[in-house]
């Protein structure tokens, strides 16, 4: 089943308003739409590798899923997360930084994720298809729509394995191909 991303930005704010009182959610929420990692490869994180980051320091990683290098920079929006979080939760360097609550040092599961995110879209009353993979696929979305980030710089962040792959992962609808044929030269 296809996940869809959240497209109104007043959409990721209520999200991010509604989770003001639980700030490990926040930050996965966070930390999801503003990186374009997968949901695995961010529930792999420890605390260390976060503890004590700086405006535009970066933290590599292995996917998961492919095996191929990346990349978690820490911007704004990631930083202040981080230090709410720090600041309530205070957890050790040796634990996950998204520590599942029912299992001793395990982090939470990606199935987990899903629930949550399904429950943040009923929560501010969306309709749709939401899952964990709608964090990143919402992070593409507002990278092309917003900030008119090509696709192809998009599919070398996203390490898709090739341009058909990213041109579905976005969504390209018939009418925004049909909007560019009334530009006029």
């Amino acid at each position: 089943m296809k996940v869809q991303p959240f497209t109104e930005l007043r959409h990721v704010r209520s999200i991010k308003r509604l989770l003001v009182d639980s700030p490990r959610d926040k930050l996965l929420f966070v930390m999801g739409v503003n990186s374009g990692l997968r949901v695995q490869d961010l529930l792999a994180l420890h605390v260390a590798a976060v503890r004590g980051l700086k405006l535009g320091d970066r933290i590599s990683i292995q996917e998961k899923k492919t095996g191929k290098p990346n990349v978690l920079i820490a911007n704004k929006e990631i930083l202040a997360a981080l230090e709410e979080y720090f600041a309530i939760a205070q957890p050790e360097d040796r634990h996950y930084l998204f520590k599942s609550r029912k299992t001793a040092n395990s982090p939470l599961t990606t199935l987990s994720v899903t629930k949550k995110v399904k429950s943040w879209a009923a929560a501010i009353n969306l309709k749709g298809n939401f899952g964990a993979h709608t964090l990143r696929k919402t992070w593409t979305y507002h990278q092309r729509r917003e900030f008119g980030v090509s696709w192809e710089v998009l599919a070398k962040r996203l390490n898709h394995s090739s341009p058909s792959v990213t041109r579905r992962y976005l969504g390209i609808q018939d009418e925004e191909v049909e909007q560019v044929l009334m530009n006029a030269l």
